[in-house]
């Protein structure tokens, strides 16, 4: 592999403009001090091609052309009323400023949001108040409050090995877990489940909206 180029996206506000991060030989880092406003994002990187630092998102439509897994640098991003689009795994959005010792994790928080038009699993909204955002719908699913609900969701039988993997792990989720989102499919595949025995029991949950 060669030598990355960092590209540095920082210290200005864009509005009405398409950013397209897509080169793979390609380093990106978003801020510090940036605001993009009515701006489309297109990323077709890995998330650790990707680097949020601090920046200001409003109205922005993120068009996700690639998986992007496990990318927790969202939560130190200021996000109000954008739209998200495209495979979402593993990742952290909103307020978690113990993430991170760098001051730009401080800022971050969601709100407003739209994720209807993606595909997430195993994603989390941090210390920000889900119920401002719209959430993709089946064969997605999200749990509200997952560690205040802990007990509850604990209280019936999950089909395979979704409740000893997840559902019984829930209250050690991080203090600011606000929501989880799961993608049933995927989960039907890795924990020896069908989506008809999923749905049976999301459905018996009013804290969890698919």
């Amino acid at each position: 592999m060669g030598l990355l180029t960092n590209v540095l996206i920082e210290n200005k506000e864009m509005t009405n403009e398409r950013l397209e991060l897509m080169d793979k030989d390609s380093l990106y880092f978003l801020g510090p001090n940036l605001t993009l406003r009515h701006c489309t994002v297109v990323l077709k990187v890995p998330a650790r091609r990707l680097h949020i630092l601090g920046a200001r998102f409003i109205d922005c439509t993120f068009e996700v052309k690639q998986e992007l897994k496990n990318h927790q640098s969202w939560v130190s991003a200021y996000l109000k009323g954008c739209r998200f689009r495209g495979r979402l795994t593993g990742c952290d959005f909103g307020h978690w400023p113990e993430y991170s010792s760098q001051s730009w994790y401080a800022s971050g928080s969601i709100e407003d949001c739209d994720f209807t038009e993606a595909q997430m699993d195993s994603c989390r909204i941090m210390g920000s108040d889900p119920a401002t955002l719209r959430f993709p719908k089946w064969p997605c699913f999200t749990i509200l409050d997952p560690i205040g609900h802990a007990a509850e969701l604990r209280s019936v039988k999950w089909p395979g090995r979704y409740g000893a993997v997840v559902v019984d792990e829930l209250h050690t989720q991080p203090a600011r877990t606000m929501a989880v989102i799961e993608h049933a499919p995927t989960i039907a595949k890795k924990l020896g489940a069908t989506l008809e025995e999923l749905r049976a029991v999301i459905e018996k949950f009013d804290c969890i909206v698919y």
